[in-house]
């Protein structure tokens, strides 16, 4: 059972960047780090990975002069992470 887990998602903060793409739309990086309350650079370690995977797609603009970037989940990253969350499932009915 445990071998249809994802290593992508063995991170708190990639489960928590994959959950708010799952029901959000788009999400920006500031609230993605506010939600999670982790540092820039950590945040941006772990959309890196999950970019790199084509887990989710990285959108760049500007508000006003501002740059503003917002992230959503890609048909391949909604799968990954559903087929994850199964096989969590999966572990802890066999469990109980």
């Amino acid at each position: 059972m445990i071998e249809h887990l994802n290593k992508l998602f063995d991170s708190r903060i990639r489960i928590g960047i994959m959950s708010a793409l799952m029901v959000n739309d788009t999400i920006s990086f500031n609230d993605l780090k506010t939600l999670l309350d982790v540092t820039d650079g950590n945040l941006a370690t772990h959309l890196k990975t999950l970019e790199e995977n084509n887990y989710i797609k990285v959108q760049k603009g500007f508000i006003g002069k501002k740059t503003n970037t917002t992230y959503t989940i890609t048909r391949v990253g909604e799968t990954a992470f559903r087929n994850h969350l199964q096989a969590l499932e999966k572990i802890i009915n066999g469990l109980g």
